[in-house]
């Protein structure tokens, strides 16, 4: 008489077909989330084993991981095969996953061109009506420290109060900083007032061993870099 993979124990299977075994073999990659979720799961019903209970669950919640993360541990046991304790296995990796997710969109961002700093700061000020006037601070490692609005203007322009600047990038024990603001217009090209105010920031990062790396004017879908023109 011929047995199924449904009615064995996934002990019995091929040792390829064994997710614990997979993993081993061929790395994390190779499963799929039901064979991720069976080995959180260790061991099916009588009649079914632990891949198919998996399936079964996967296929409740349209194999969307993000809905198998809002399950209840009352809902998971409405799955024949899932108690209390399964359950819990089950909503515990997913938090952990979720967690992991959230640290690495917080990780520090590291600078590595004019580029990486207007993919930062375009979702900020790229499409506002109004012009604003940010500094970007930086470690010895060029890692951002952090992203501060200087001052906010209206159409035609912004203020910039040098001493603030700098009173800023001590407090944070920057080494460096990047000015970036935006032009609504969409015009990429410095103003006369934009390249005054980088030579002053410039000037008096030098005195306090602060460098201005940078000067970045952001539109909605294109940037000027003083550093790139050689204007800095």
């Amino acid at each position: 008489m011929e047995y199924s993979k449904k009615t064995l124990s996934i002990k019995s299977w091929a040792e390829d077909d064994r997710p614990r075994e997979k993993l081993l073999l061929k790395g994390k990659a190779s499963l799929s989330d039901a064979e991720l979720i069976a080995i959180l799961i260790g061991s099916g019903s009588r009649n079914e084993t632990a891949v198919d209970l998996a399936k079964k669950i996967l296929n409740s919640i349209e194999n969307n991981l993000n809905r198998l993360g809002k399950l209840s541990v009352s809902e998971l046991q409405k799955f024949k095969g899932i108690g209390e304790a399964k359950a819990i296995s089950i909503i515990t990796a997913l938090e952990l996953g979720r967690r992991r997710r959230l640290e690495e969109a917080l990780e520090v961002p590291k600078i590595k061109s004019s580029k990486t700093v207007f993919n930062l700061m375009q979702p900020i000020i790229g499409e506002l009506q109004h012009e604003e006037f940010w500094i970007v601070f930086l470690n010895n490692s060029n890692k951002v420290l952090l992203k501060y609005q200087m001052s906010k203007g209206g159409l035609t322009g912004t203020l910039v109060d040098v001493r603030l600047v700098f009173k800023k990038a001590i407090e944070l024990y920057a080494t460096a900083i990047i000015l970036c603001h935006n032009h609504p217009s969409g015009k990429l090209q410095p103003s006369n007032a934009d390249k005054m105010i980088t030579n002053k920031l410039k000037q008096a990062g030098e005195t306090l061993d602060v460098k201005v790396l940078d000067h970045i004017i952001i539109t909605e879908n294109a940037y000027f870099s003083f550093a790139d023109e050689s204007l800095i």
